[in-house]
Formats: C-alpha cells, sequence, structure tokens
C-alpha cells in the first residue's frame, strides 16, 4: 500500500473541497435564483467537465498553466516555480474538474427553497447576502453536505487530469489512482488489488453516506 500516495490523495481532497465550497455556494446561489437568460450557459460550462474527456480538460488546463501561457509566465516570474506538474497546478486542475460535484447538489437544494421565505426576508430589509447564510443554507444543509461528500471523493478517485497536469512526482503528485496504475503497468497485481479495495470500499461508504444524507434531507421537508 503506498501512504505517501494516499496521503497526496487526502491532502488534495480536502484543499479542493474546501476551494470548492466557498466559490459553489454563492455559484449556486446565482445560478438557483437568478432570473436571466444566459445563466444556462454559465450552468453549462460548470457542467461541462461531467461529459468532457478528462484528458481533453486536463490538456487545456496543461496549457493554460505552461510557461507558454501569459499566466503560467507570470507565475514562473512572481513564484519562480512553474504550475505544470506541481500540487498547486494539480489543486487549480482538481477544482475546475470537480466543480459540477459540487455545484448541482448545492444548486438542486437552493431551487427546493420556498421563494416565500426569500421574499419576507426580503420585505423584512434583508440583504440577499444576509438571506443565504440565514435561511438559503440552514434549509439547504443536506446540500452541502452531499456536495462537501461528493466532491471530496472525486477528488480522490482523479486520474486522467491528475496524470496529465500533474504528473507522477512522488510526495508531490502522485496520487493513490496513479499508483494504482503504475502497480498495473508493473505487473504488481498484488499490490493493485489491495489498493483498489480501499478505493472501492471507500466509494461504497461514500455513496451510502450520499444517500443516507439525501434521504435524511428529503425526510425533514416532508415534515415541514
Amino acid at each position: 500500500m503506498d501512504w505517501e500516495a494516499i496521503g497526496v490523495s487526502i491532502r488534495l481532497a480536502l484543499a479542493t473541497t474546501a476551494i470548492l465550497l466557498v466559490i459553489a455556494v454563492p455559484l449556486a446561489a446565482w445560478l438557483a435564483f437568478t432570473r436571466r437568460r444566459w445563466a444556462v450557459v454559465v450552468e453549462a460550462i460548470v457542467a461541462l467537465p461531467l461529459v468532457l474527456p478528462p484528458t481533453v480538460l486536463g490538456y487545456y488546463v496543461l496549457v493554460a498553466l505552461g510557461t507558454g501561457s501569459p499566466f503560467g509566465r507570470w507565475w514562473q516570474e512572481t513564484t519562480g516555480t512553474t504550475l505544470a506538474f506541481s500540487f498547486t497546478g494539480l489543486l487549480v486542475a482538481s477544482v475546475l474538474y470537480s466543480m459540477p460535484f459540487a455545484v448541482q447538489p448545492l444548486l438542486a437544494a437552493f431551487a427546493g427553497v420556498d421563494r416565500r421565505l426569500l421574499e419576507a426576508s426580503a420585505v423584512l430589509g434583508r440583504r440577499r447576502l444576509h438571506a443565504l447564510f440565514r435561511v438559503v443554507l440552514p434549509l439547504s444543509r443536506a446540500g452541502l453536505a452531499s456536495a462537501a461528500v461528493l466532491t471530496f471523493a472525486h477528488t480522490v478517485g482523479e486520474f486522467g487530469v491528475v496524470l496529465m497536469v500533474g504528473g507522477n512526482i512522488p510526495g508531490e503528485t502522485r496520487t493513490v489512482s496513479v499508483a494504482v496504475y503504475d502497480a498495473v503497468q508493473a505487473f504488481d497485481y498484488e499490490t493493485a488489488g489491495r489498493t483498489s479495495l480501499v478505493l472501492l470500499a471507500f466509494s461504497l461508504v461514500v455513496l451510502t453516506a450520499t444517500y443516507a444524507i439525501q434521504r435524511h434531507g428529503a425526510g425533514l421537508l416532508v415534515r415541514r
């Protein structure tokens, strides 16, 4: 078992989940409550990683972060390091790739909030930000929990984008999915089998927890 790779995956998943929750909450709230027609374009862009091959997304992210791009050159001149094939670059790619897994559960939860509650909050003179944190989020706890769990689990299981953008640097960008791939390439099926079994059990636990959270949230809405 490659514990170093598991540690990198957990660190990446925790950082990705924390960043995405900060981004996804206001983005999902805007998508749920806006009346702008072009919001469907934003929603489609957010959901793009669901249908786009990971290698394609990884390629574009690699080009955008590389020293051949203005942003990549600026980063190298400013920090003295490159984003491509680094943990920071891997984190950027993971945030983009896991975006729909954070936004969509929140969007569904926010869309289910009774609009009359928001109208009452507006009548009382409360600002939209106040309504989001005091009305919408408390009623969307199940969606928030589902978004966090799914984002974390999806990041742990990433492979294509991870390999394209981060490469295979031990202790830096070598994640558990890449470790399984390396074990198979080396015909070490015993190690690959053990690690895959751990990932399988982890995925089953995550899905069970997600469905339990959703059922619990639905039960609370029915009782209300």
